[in-house]
């Protein structure tokens, strides 16, 4: 099992989400319109955010400034269903 992977496994996903969520609400204005269809990687304690075309692109970029964290991923522009659908999660 990798890093990833171990990390996932003892993160706490439901916080992550909801704070995730939480923090993206208050944040939605300084992305939305002009980001729409990109990716932020949220660490929830810190709040930084980090942004990039796809998904892979805003979490390497948020590993890189913090590797050992579980970062909450959002669609810019989109509600957190079509997000789930275009990552392929829809089935969890």
């Amino acid at each position: 099992m990798n890093n990833s992977e171990e990390l996932i496994k003892k993160a706490d996903i439901q916080g992550i989400a909801s704070e995730g969520a939480r923090i993206y609400d208050s944040l939605r204005l300084q992305y939305e319109p002009a980001q729409n269809g990109k990716f932020l990687a949220i660490d929830i304690e810190s709040k930084e955010t980090f942004i990039g075309n796809t998904s892979s692109e805003a979490v390497e970029l948020a590993r890189k400034a913090h590797p050992d964290k579980v970062f909450y991923v959002v669609k810019i522009g989109h509600s957190v269903a079509e997000t789930m659908a275009s990552l392929g999660l829809n089935s969890l």
